[in-house]
């Protein structure tokens, strides 16, 4: 089997190392920055879980081998799910997206930045559970804010949603982050 995986030696576009930047180093100490996540949380893990209502949702979820379950792996609220960090994020991201009722954002760029919480909390039930490191509650709420203002500001100018990187972009730098939390 080749691979077509090409090397480059091209720096990074400053805009990215603005992300990267943002997502490793910048702290939040905004109150009301961390109430609107909080209540931003609460709204999409209750839309997830009213999704666990509806069959259609319901018949997506689990793991991609029936009966398989993950040691140590990611808790899919609202389910007996234990599944791999990518599956579950895919499960708790289809539950929060399936209602469509929260937050929508209107910019240059439509999008719904509750839809970065099942990657944050896959990534940090993953981490928590594997590594030294226990994320908190505090944790996943400053993802959040991260992912937001991250998705929000890219929004206001750019419509990358035809391109399908908006999320993807979001969801690497937190998750990156996260992943360099557990190693302090």
């Amino acid at each position: 089997m080749s691979s077509h995986v090409i090397k480059s030696n091209q720096p990074y576009d400053q805009e990215i190392i603005d992300i990267v930047d943002y997502a490793l180093n910048y702290e939040v100490k905004s109150p009301v920055a961390y109430e609107t996540a909080w209540n931003c949380f609460m709204d999409t893990l209750g839309c997830g879980l009213e999704a666990l209502e509806y069959e259609a949702c319901t018949k997506l979820l689990g793991p991609v081998v029936p009966g398989l379950t993950v040691a140590n792996g990611v808790k899919v609220p609202g389910t007996k799910h234990v599944l791999d960090p990518v599956q579950g994020a895919f499960n708790i991201g289809a539950m929060i997206r399936w209602l469509d009722f929260n937050d929508t954002w209107l910019a240059a760029e439509w999008g719904h930045p509750s839809d970065n919480l099942g990657a944050i909390l896959a990534t940090a039930d993953w981490l928590s559970r594997t590594t030294d490191k226990k994320f908190t509650v505090k944790d996943v709420l400053t993802a959040m804010i991260k992912a937001h203002e991250i998705q929000g500001c890219i929004a206001l100018e750019n419509s990358l949603v035809f391109l399908d990187t908006y999320h993807s972009l979001n969801d690497q730098s937190i998750a990156k982050r996260m992943k360099l939390m557990q190693q302090e």
